[in-house]
């Protein structure tokens, strides 16, 4: 059967909707020359970090001299990072009734260092803000809440939050919530119960990004079948080349795409690489047993037991472990750009909540090597911006919109 004209035409639209975003390989000296002018022009956004933890318990300063943390106001620059999304985390198994409080602890925790070092940081609650402090010279922080648990089960939380500078929240953690499944636990409500809909209409009033990062896969496809704005997935990676819970199917991110949302690029090796992922897991019950015994011990010692005493012990029992290279970063933005489209890829390190990144990308300061490494592989000078933080501005502004929408309406 001879096909037509008008149907080779449609046949070759959808072949090249699928090719990647990028030409050829470029030589070293053109890559370079490439990645120098985008460090200069594009707001690098980095949508994780979870260094108020830091900040909060062990008093860490981010202007610290020689910081031994993945997040310092030095790396920032060194890394031409333009803002930050820190996580304002607690874990899963915190006492219930001082969830919120510790919440705002490490609320409080950043706002004193944005005060401390307003010469060099700024506290940003839309896209307009961000691009402004970056004309200004200035770091941009936003605040992200990981885990649902954090409002109990409380819809007026989120307007809390909203307030003090909070613009996307995880849905879950690593355990379900009274009203989402998360991917790190067993099912219990078949993804979003209708209170976990009101949370994501919440959200969506209020013009805070709804972030599918640790959900299950019911939990995000309920979400997109919910909400009115774009979403993201703050910290998440490719399921085909590392198939964890955690990471996105080719589905998910054809759907997320659809939805017009980013998933940002975890840099946790255990979400780039299925070899370190299953090392990792063979000696994980291990490693935990030697923290608890190390916390123990200081405690009968009258000494404490920080965050950098765990990290090392941590980091001594992963070093024999088989630790990719950065460039496994771009092979997953490659393959996300490849499934998704060259719109919907960002990056989500993830810096100061995992024991170690990959090598070369120990810290925020390494970010324009990563940078080089894309323009190495044949991105463009405008598709490298988008990557770096042109689609997430983008999102946020589409999620602003959509709040004045919605609240126009009542």
């Amino acid at each position: 059967m001879q096909t037509s004209p008008r149907a080779l035409g449609i046949l070759l639209a959808c072949t090249l909707s699928v090719l990647p975003a990028f030409s050829a390989q470029r030589p070293p000296g053109e890559a370079e020359k490439v990645a120098e002018r985008v460090l200069q022009q594009a707001i690098i956004m980095d949508t994780h970090a979870d260094t108020p933890q830091m900040l909060l318990d062990e008093g860490y300063d981010l202007a610290q001299p020689d910081s031994p943390y993945m997040v310092s106001i030095a790396k920032m620059r060194q890394g031409h990072l333009g803002a930050e999304f820190f996580s304002i985390w607690v874990d899963v198994g915190w006492p219930k009734d001082d969830l919120i409080h510790h919440a705002l602890d490490l609320i409080a925790a950043v706002d004193e260092q944005l005060a401390r070092h307003a010469n060099a940081l700024g506290a940003a609650g839309s896209a307009d803000e961000i691009v402004r402090l970056h004309l200004q010279g200035k770091i941009a922080i936003l605040l992200g809440v990981e885990g649902g648990h954090i409002i109990q089960d409380d819809l007026r939380t989120l307007d809390i939050y909203y307030r003090l500078g909070v613009r996307y929240m995880t849905l879950t953690h690593t355990a379900n919530t009274q009203w989402a499944d998360s991917s790190g636990d067993q099912p219990k409500w078949n993804g979003l119960t209708d209170f976990g809909r009101q949370v994501v209409e919440r959200m969506n009033r209020l013009g805070m990004m709804v972030d599918v990062s640790h959900v299950s896969d019911k939990t995000f496809y309920d979400a997109l079948a919910v909400t009115q704005a774009p979403v993201i997935a703050s910290h998440s990676s490719c399921r085909a080349l590392c198939d964890v819970p955690r990471n996105m199917s080719d589905d998910m991110i054809r759907a997320l795409a659809k939805n017009g949302g980013v998933m940002d690029i975890n840099f946790y090796p255990g979400f780039l690489s299925k070899a370190f992922a299953d090392a990792y897991q063979k000696i994980e019950k291990q490693m935990g047993k030697e923290v608890d015994a190390a916390r123990q011990r200081s405690a009968r010692q009258g000494k404490r037991f920080s965050y950098l005493d765990e990290k090392a012990i941590e980091r001594s029992m992963l070093k024999d472990l088989p630790l990719p290279s950065y460039t496994v970063i771009a092979d997953h933005i490659d393959h996300a750009v490849q499934v998704g489209g060259i719109d919907h890829v960002g990056l989500g390190s993830d810096f100061d909540g995992i024991e170690c990144g990959p090598q070369g990308m120990e810290d925020v300061s390494k970010l324009p090597d990563l940078v080089r490494e894309l323009a190495r592989r044949g991105y463009s000078e405008q598709d490298l911006k988008k990557i770096l933080g042109g689609n997430l501005l983008r999102v946020m502004r589409q999620v602003e919109r959509a709040s004045r929408e919605m609240r126009g309406r009542n």
